[in-house]
């Protein structure tokens, strides 16, 4: 079992409604099995309902890190919301206990192989690739 804590360091913080994510790969191995493994279903499935609107990936392969962007995440925002973290500084905690399928290390890319990487920027899970 691969979680994304193994594999990158994450910081958050709130744009009105919208939350956003950085996840930065500890390494070339982990930036590779992160960006082929983390994908807006599987976010929205670990989240559950707390994000109502669309979930994007953006990569950044200059620093080897990712940019999920999670919008209508925050009940209306911090001076609308009455949700505990107001300002999503907990969605980068949260993100990084996301189990990562196939593999169980990082470079294992399990019997499905690595598969083809996926072009910049990564769609929602409602946009078309």
């Amino acid at each position: 079992m691969t979680l994304v804590r193994d594999l990158a360091f994450g910081r958050s913080g709130d744009k009105g409604d919208t939350a956003n994510v950085g996840l930065l790969a500890k390494d070339e191995a982990a930036w590779q099995r992160l960006r082929r493994g983390l994908t807006p279903e599987l976010v929205r499935a670990h989240l559950g309902g707390i994000v109502r609107g669309e979930i994007e990936i953006f990569e950044m392969p200059r620093i080897q890190a990712l940019n999920v962007v999670l919008h209508n995440a925050l009940g209306g925002g911090a001076s609308r919301t009455l949700r505990f973290d107001q300002t999503g500084k907990a969605f980068a905690t949260i993100l990084l206990g996301i189990e990562l399928p196939g593999g169980t290390a990082v470079g294992d890319e399990g019997a499905d192989g690595p598969g083809e990487a996926p072009s910049i920027p990564r769609g929602g899970a409602e946009s078309e690739r």
